[in-house]
């Protein structure tokens, strides 16, 4: 009976040493989960984003998906008054990204940014001109010479009230042939030589080279424009969102904004 009872103890012993042991390893081998991993992110990120930044979001956007394989990134690039103007009329999106603090106000007045919008890049204004720049345009002053077909961006679009921030600089009086609702718009219009002038931002010359020259010109330094994103508060896809604005904000997404012209916030 004794005998019996005492292997009844190391046999009690031994079976609550293995249970204990296999908690433990039950525990350390559990996975581990956070929001905004990897595994995390998927399905269909929507970015509203300002025509400036075409080519830059559009390079960004192939880094994200290859990141996060089965996304997709669509964007809808455009004037930044006619994005804030959608997104606060209840388009669906993710992810804005404007040309100035003041568009980007349009949606946070509105509720409609989650959180407060970082400035990411900034921008500054160039001339830009018919390849070979035939009409000699070497300062901004010149844009105001006689019979100069001159093309601006229009007014309540950030480029436009860049532009007119700088003319005032200047002390320049120029009467645009058009004025275009964006600021690939307007480059258009020297590029297809409907124009033989416009002002425009320096990542637009840079992003068309060989299709127009560039004017560098120092009353562009009192229009310097800072460019905000914010995820958006209705965001269908709220994890896409972060994890875009994320990259975008990170050394990858910085340096293809600097190579591609922009100026470091």
């Amino acid at each position: 009976m004794r005998l019996a009872s005492g292997c009844t103890a190391v046999l009690l012993a031994l079976s609550a040493c293995s249970s204990s042991d296999s908690g433990a390893s039950t525990a350390s081998t559990a996975p581990a989960t956070a929001s905004g991993t990897t595994a995390d992110v998927t399905g269909t990120v929507t970015v509203f984003a300002a025509a400036s930044l075409k080519e830059a979001f559009t390079a960004i956007g192939t880094q994200f998906e290859a990141a996060h394989p089965g996304t997709k990134v669509v964007f809808n690039f455009a004037g930044s008054d006619a994005l804030a103007a959608s997104i606060v009329n209840g388009a669906p999106a993710d992810v804005f990204a404007a040309a100035s603090p003041a568009t980007m106000k349009t949606v946070t007045d509105k509720g409609d940014a989650a959180g407060t919008p970082t400035t990411f890049v900034r921008n500054q204004l160039e001339i830009a001109t018919v390849p070979g720049n035939p009409k000699h345009i070497a300062s901004l002053q010149d844009l105001a010479q006689p019979g100069l077909k001159v093309v601006l961006c229009a007014k309540e679009v950030p480029c436009g009230a860049a532009a007119q921030k700088a003319l005032a600089a200047g002390n320049v009086q120029v009467t645009p042939a058009s004025y275009e609702q964006d600021v690939k718009a307007a480059l258009t219009k020297v590029e297809l030589q409907e124009a033989d002038a416009s002002l425009v931002y320096r990542t637009d010359v840079k992003s068309a080279a060989g299709k127009v020259d560039g004017v560098t010109f120092p009353e562009s330094s009192s229009a310097i424009n800072d460019y905000p994103i914010a995820t958006l508060t209705h965001a269908p896809n709220s994890t896409g969102a972060q994890a875009f604005v994320a990259l975008v904000e990170s050394p990858d997404g910085q340096k293809v904004l600097t190579d591609a012209g922009f100026l470091s916030a």
